[in-house]
């Protein structure tokens, strides 16, 4: 029986990955090793492992909350230690997140294996898109959310043959996912909703102030605001939000919602309204516009649905005007592909891992020895 750890360290990430950790734990081929660490273990940003329904094998304290900017280090050296106790066969990793990066390094040096979720996307405006192709080169299978980016992971030297456009996890959920109904979510929703979900942005010139100077401007709308992830200016970002919703009676602030109640409320809001990747590649299904902010997700592969402006305060008045003004219900997702996570699980349990550590650059049009 192959072992497949998966590792999850966010609530973002974690909701993505839920289906296929439930898949790889039923089954009978596979024994599923989930290590949980990163924001899950903060209280700050909701102590999400509470909502981790899989069996858990290990808790892996890296101390993000306290020293974030050591998180990368601490990550290889705990993971070492992990991957050292438990021998997995194969290890999973999804997307780009800094600390991912110190597990994929970890890895690496202990010789294991790699099959890397969401690689050949682009970010231009953060760091992920340096952490995202790192973590490529470092693993040894792929599994791309588009054609477009399974052809980037080609072009960054990997073989095709490993390289295999599944769609996005995080669609498919939708689609398998049971909603909660909108009289058990527990949250107030009125005529107008809208679902805010802002992560900062270090090394651009945007600033969450302009978001919230256009919020303000719509009493009407009901605000829903989400934790913004682990990272440089985190703080700031949650500490401007909560004064806000403190001086708004129609905005509410969630540490953590949970992937599934996220995901319901997205079936019942009218848009969202911030920079988070959920309102380009989710979104979308729910036939509900997205006012992408800045650019953060710029590069990005994007439905019709998908309103882009920077992030200044008229531009991101008039963007949420436009959404009101306009009709998405023939929207199509371009991350939606049928039996995403079947088709990863199959080919995790079927790839012949001898020698696959060894690797050659594939150089397009020419091949080296």
């Amino acid at each position: 029986m192959r072992k497949v750890c998966v590792v999850t360290t966010t609530r973002a990430e974690y909701g993505i990955l839920s289906n296929l950790i439930r898949k790889i734990d039923e089954d009978k081929d596979l024994v599923l090793q989930l290590l949980v660490s990163g924001t899950h273990l903060s209280k700050k940003f909701g102590h999400t492992i509470d909502e981790i329904k899989s069996p858990i094998l290990k808790e892996i304290d890296i101390e993000i909350e306290v020293f974030p900017e050591h998180a990368v280090a601490r990550a290889v050296e705990e993971f070492s230690k992990a991957f050292a106790e438990i021998k997995p066969d194969i290890i999973i990793l999804s997307g780009d997140r800094y600390e991912i990066l110190g597990v994929a390094i970890a890895a690496m040096l202990k010789k294991i294996p790699i099959a890397h979720i969401h690689g050949g996307e682009s970010t231009y405006g953060i760091i992920d898109e340096a952490i995202r192709h790192s973590i490529t080169k470092m693993s040894h299978i792929h599994f791309t959310s588009c054609e477009q980016y399974r052809q980037r992971v080609i072009q960054l030297g990997e073989h095709p043959n490993k390289v295999f456009n599944v769609g996005s996890l995080g669609v498919e959920n939708i689609k398998q996912t049971e909603l909660i109904d909108k009289e058990k979510l527990g949250i107030r929703l009125g005529d107008k909703n809208l679902l805010i979900t802002y992560h900062p942005v270090a090394y651009a010139n945007e600033n969450v102030d302009e978001l919230l100077r256009a919020l303000g401007s719509f009493s009407e709308i009901n605000l829903i605001f989400t934790m913004p992830g682990a990272e440089n200016g985190s703080g700031n970002v949650y500490s401007k939000i909560m004064n806000f919703v403190n001086e708004h009676e129609n905005a509410v602030f969630y540490k953590s919602l949970g992937h599934i109640r996220y995901l319901s409320i997205m079936r019942y809001v009218d848009g969202i309204v911030g920079n988070s990747s959920s309102g380009i590649s989710e979104a979308p299904s729910f036939n509900i516009g997205t006012v992408n902010i800045g650019c953060r997700q710029d590069g990005r592969i994007r439905a019709s649905s998908v309103i882009g402006c920077p992030c200044l305060t008229s531009n991101i008045v008039n963007a949420i005007e436009k959404l009101y003004m306009s009709d998405f219900s023939n929207t199509i997702n371009p991350y939606s592909m049928p039996n995403t996570a079947d088709s990863i699980v199959d080919i995790v349990k079927s790839m012949n891992l001898k020698g696959i550590l060894r690797k050659e650059f594939y150089a397009i049009g020419e091949r080296f020895c």
